[in-house]
């Protein structure tokens, strides 16, 4: 079922099949450095993780989705809602399309179709989104999709050796 539908791009649930895709890219360590990551996931956990996936945001407080081609069904990426919060009605949001997609648009359709969902069906009133002040194609991203910057964590997040700050952009529907 290719529910959120965009030109190029879909967003569809996690499924058992996921677990190679996953297992792949949880433990690329090019990525550990945005989702914050010090080891590596087994399969089994994985698989675990897999399981639940079907558990709704509101239980969970996270809804993660592949995103996927609609010319060949090819999963490209992961785009999850995260720390949801219904009572202030607030989620943040993480994107990650794999380096040989990126440059194509596809993480920006990506992006405003899960804003829609959001807002239109979970009754979501702010999104966030926190990046590294040196990610400027993230933050270019966001910023297309109206986040504005309202914040700057100084020092934020260690790595290579040193200290960066990180970016809490928002997006808030009006």
């Amino acid at each position: 079922m290719k529910a959120l539908l965009g030109k190029s791009v879909y967003l569809r649930a996690l499924e058992p099949e996921d677990l190679s895709f996953l297992f792949e890219n949880e433990n690329d360590e090019d990525f550990w450095q945005v989702s914050h990551t010090q080891q590596p996931f087994s399969k089994y956990l994985l698989k675990k993780y897999l399981e639940n996936a079907h558990l709704d945001i509101y239980e969970i407080k996270q809804l993660r989705l592949i995103i996927a081609l609609i010319e060949n069904d090819k999963p490209i990426g992961m785009i999850d809602l995260y720390d949801y919060n219904p009572k202030h009605k607030r989620a943040g949001i993480g994107i990650l399309v794999l380096n040989k997609f990126q440059g194509n648009g596809y993480a920006s359709e990506a992006l405003q179709l899960i804003i829609k969902h959001a807002f239109n069906h979970l009754d979501i009133y702010q999104l966030f989104a926190c990046v590294g002040a040196e990610n400027l194609r993230s933050i270019k991203l966001f910023e297309s999709a109206r986040f504005k910057v309202s914040g700057i964590k100084k020092d934020w997040n260690f790595y290579n050796g040193k200290f960066h700050d990180e970016l809490f952009l928002q997006l808030i529907n009006v």
